[in-house]
């Protein structure tokens, strides 16, 4: 009888660590998106001035809207990386979540991702899909 409870009690940790702490990789992964998303809009505002007063064109200084998305993510407190490819930027975040009772089972942190992308536009008169 002793083995039972003992081998039940540690499948309801078990299950309880994969709901806590599957909600908490859950969360940090929705905020990775964001902060991706975030990092992009702002990488997204490196718009050539020159080209954009000169014949009407939209398009980016890659280096500055890598420098903008990256001081977006260091204000964040966040970490990740960033391309710029044609008129489009892309970030990727990557964070870790520690874990509340799944590191009883020796799992001690789990690893999240978010991505978003931007690109500029002139101005906004229908939703973009």
């Amino acid at each position: 009888m002793t083995a039972f409870v003992l081998a039940l009690t540690v499948g309801i940790l078990a299950l309880a660590g994969l709901t806590l702490d599957g909600g908490l990789a859950l969360a940090a992964k929705v905020r990775a998106n964001g902060q991706a998303e975030a990092a992009a809009r702002a990488g997204a505002q490196a718009i050539d001035l020159t080209a954009y007063r000169g014949n009407g064109t939209l398009q980016l200084v890659p280096a500055q809207a890598v420098a903008n998305a990256q001081a977006h993510l260091a204000a964040e407190g966040a970490s990740g990386t960033v391309t710029v490819s044609g008129d489009t930027v892309t970030v990727t975040v990557t964070a870790s979540q520690t874990t509340q009772l799944l590191g009883l089972v020796g799992i001690g942190s789990l690893q999240v991702h978010g991505q978003g992308s931007a690109h500029p536009q002139r101005g906004v008169t229908a939703i973009d899909p």
